[in-house]
């Protein structure tokens, strides 16, 4: 891997990854191309020695995984991440017909950083349901694939104090704006939501038979394309790199390793919002794959005991401008490396076993390792690894790539940390053996 072919392809997938059910397609296209075969769950499977497969569930969630010479003896190597970010969910009685004009009535999922979603060129991706003129219930994913809404902000001659003490009403600020409703030649006036889905279902599917749109999980996003920006080309500006990054990093690192070795990646959706659902990490999707592979009992107790898991998910760089919001001896430096995130009250699963191997790996491929532990008086966050520990027992360790506007529409990462996330989880893809950590 370098750098040179892995970035062009981080910005593709960043862009194309609108939704999380956009990334998992995508993350299941690379699969295909490598050769992995897409597995059902309501059907039998058969994973012997070598076998390469996935399985994907409630579309914005996928497990993949290497069988490799015998995971029975050796365990897997196992690399979590999420495929959802913050943003803004349309409600399913959205349209807003008010003052002459249209808006769409939004949810706020997870913890966005709402300021920056004003005066952005918006447009809306996702997925849709909907019955064909046959009756049969049918679904499409669906992007609009350009700039069709805006949440406009209120004009400082209007909010004296917006630079001092400006507050967000997340019902009555943030309903995007998609049209007037004036009546004349275009007809806007009549404009019905799901008669827009349903159009652009037969545009982007081949003229698709919609009788009629039910129902739909649709996400407002930035138009922006990811860049590679800064003076000298130093950082990555896209949305979602929190987490697709660790997601792109996790599949380029499972198809590079040694193919010998059993290895796993697991995507999550719904990471931002708790996790707590049949597809998320506190839910049974892992630990189902887990058993299909070697059945329940001992043998899936001696499998985790002989496994270990990354969980890859990005981690707060220091700011230049706050920089007192870090402890002084754990502020991580973009472009520094992985960053190895700790918590004494266990919001991050990494121990000192797992730390010292993830180092030892480093080291060994030259790659600086970063370490971030949060301000004692502040409130730390958290991420799969404590959830997935919790529930399979397995030795856990969290890292993740530098990052500043964390949960922002607009993130900034160094352009150089996201191949050496992908070298490091390589190298510990291909470990035949984990040495004894108890």
């Amino acid at each position: 891997m370098d750098n040179s072919h892995f970035l062009p392809r981080l910005l593709e997938f960043l862009d194309a990854s609108t939704t999380p059910f956009h990334a998992v397609e995508n993350l299941a296209r690379r699969l295909d191309a490598a050769g992995y075969a897409r597995l059902q769950e309501h059907e039998d499977w058969d994973l012997g020695p070598h076998q390469r497969a996935y399985v994907v569930r409630n579309g914005g969630s996928l497990v993949a995984l290497r069988a490799g010479r015998d995971c029975r003896q050796q365990g897997l190597r196992m690399v979590g991440a999420h495929t959802d970010s913050p943003c803004l969910r349309v409600k399913p009685m959205a349209e807003l017909r008010e003052h002459g004009c249209l808006r769409l009535g939004v949810e706020v999922y997870g913890g966005v950083l709402l300021n920056p979603w004003f005066d952005r060129d918006l447009s809306l991706a996702g997925r849709v349901h909907y019955v064909d003129s046959s009756g049969d219930l049918r679904f499409a994913l669906i992007a609009f694939e350009r700039p069709i809404a805006v949440v406009p902000s209120l004009a400082i001659h209007l909010d004296r104090e917006a630079n001092q003490s400006r507050t967000i009403n997340a019902q009555r600020d943030i309903p995007p704006l998609l049209a007037t409703l004036h009546s004349g030649d275009s007809g806007t006036e009549s404009i019905d939501f799901r008669s827009l889905l349903a159009e652009r279902i037969r545009e982007q599917h081949e003229g698709a038979d919609v009788a009629r749109v039910l129902d739909y999980e649709l996400s407002f996003h930035d138009t922006q394309p990811a860049a590679i920006t800064g003076l000298t080309g130093q950082f990555i500006s896209s949305a979602r790199l929190d987490n697709l990054l660790s997601c792109f990093s996790g599949v380029e690192a499972l198809l590079d390793s040694d193919p010998d070795v059993p290895a796993l990646l697991v995507c999550n959706d719904h990471e931002e919002v708790g996790s707590a659902s049949s597809s998320g990490a506190a839910g049974p999707l892992l630990l189902s794959v887990l058993e299909r592979l070697v059945g329940t009992g001992d043998a899936l107790r001696k499998l985790l005991a002989r496994s270990m898991l990354i969980s890859a998910d990005n981690a707060h760089a220091l700011h230049p401008n706050y920089a007192d919001r870090h402890d002084s001896n754990h502020g991580p430096k973009l472009n520094g490396g992985p960053v190895i995130k700790v918590n004494a009250n266990q919001r991050y699963a990494s121990n000192s076993a797992t730390q010292a191997l993830f180092r030892h790996l480093c080291g060994q491929l030259d790659i600086p390792v970063q370490s971030f532990v949060a301000r004692t008086d502040m409130a730390c966050g958290s991420t799969i690894g404590p959830i997935t520990a919790s529930e399979l027992g397995v030795r856990t360790l969290d890292v993740g790539i530098p990052q500043l506007a964390m949960h922002s529409i607009r993130e900034l990462c160094g352009s150089e940390d996201p191949l050496t996330l992908a070298r490091a989880l390589s190298a510990f893809q291909s470990l035949p053996e984990l040495p004894e950590m108890n």
